[in-house]
């Protein structure tokens, strides 16, 4: 039995169990892959309140060991479900069950994917969904990217160092991330952007060779040669299996305010996963904080 039980090792998760373990609690985090969630594939983060630049996978892993030398207990298993019984938790995972007088859901969210036929076929041959993973394959070549946020922003930035040209494509005539970004890629000679419009093709054989882009306005059709197609069209979260605990967006979210807490006693949520204005490393931190101080209250 432990104190607290938090699902996912994401910015959110790791940092409720810093709080947790500050708090003077036993803390369980199980992750189905590796630490860090989403903000491991950052190569440069810049808006961390006191820290200038730091690259996401030094960040998630200062984090991590972090919360290891407090206390905090890790396994990485697929949690199944989680039973609210009358005084404990029970959670399932893939490999053990355990019980835990709290949990924390720190689930964060998962890539989107494009939806364009023979994306998944040629996932792994040209189509990639983390730029700082795959883009050193690409040295020296033309490649687009798909998406108007930060993530799609900070990825033609981070390919126009490598690539001979990138074409950032997106649905609508402005880009929702920063505009610093957008304004030191538009100084890039190396970047071209395709505004108003959708990528409706892959092409090429076993490998990717192009893609048809469509513009929204005109209906004209453009072929731009590429052979690599990085897709960062936003993020789904997977709360299905805990919604026995906690109410669901129409979008699949959990819904819970800044108290994080959840229709459950003893249930708490923290980071993307919630409903949320905002999702930023910072807002992640603070769910994180925010929930575990609030599974410690609750504990009395």
């Amino acid at each position: 039995m432990v104190d607290i039980l938090i699902v996912g090792a994401g910015t959110a998760g790791l940092t409720a169990a810093v709080y947790g373990c500050r708090a003077g609690r036993s803390v369980l985090v199980l992750e189905e892959l590796s630490y860090g969630g989403q903000i491991i594939n950052t190569p440069d983060i810049e808006n961390y309140p006191g820290i200038a630049h730091v690259t996401g996978y030094d960040f998630a892993t200062a984090l991590f060991n972090q919360a290891k030398e407090l206390g905090a207990q890790v396994s990485f298993e697929n949690v199944l479900s989680v039973e609210n019984l009358p005084d404990k938790k029970v959670v399932h995972t893939n490999e053990n069950t355990y019980e835990a007088k709290t949990v924390i859901l720190a689930t964060g969210v998962q890539r989107r994917l494009l939806g364009v036929e023979r994306e998944k076929d040629l996932t792994g041959s040209g189509v990639s969904y983390c730029a700082t993973c795959d883009g050193m394959f690409y040295r020296g070549k033309e490649v687009v990217v798909v998406g108007g946020g930060n993530t799609a922003l900070e990825d033609a930035a981070f390919l126009a160092n490598l690539c001979s040209k990138v074409t950032l494509v997106h649905r609508r005539d402005a880009f929702r991330g920063d505009e610093t970004t957008v304004e030191n890629l538009k100084a890039r000679d190396n970047v071209q952007f395709l505004l108003n419009s959708n990528v409706t093709a892959i092409l090429g054989n076993d490998r990717v060779e192009g893609v048809e882009v469509a513009n929204k306005v005109t209906g004209e059709k453009t072929t731009v040669p590429a052979a690599g197609l990085f897709i960062a069209v936003g993020q789904v979260p997977d709360n299905k299996r805990f919604e026995n605990l906690a109410d669901l967006s129409p979008e699949g979210y959990f819904v819970a305010d800044e108290s994080c807490k959840t229709r459950t006693e003893g249930v708490f949520v923290a980071g993307d996963c919630r409903t949320k204005q905002y999702r930023q490393l910072a807002t992640a931190a603070s769910d994180g904080a925010a929930a575990a101080l609030a599974a410690s209250a609750y504990l009395g």
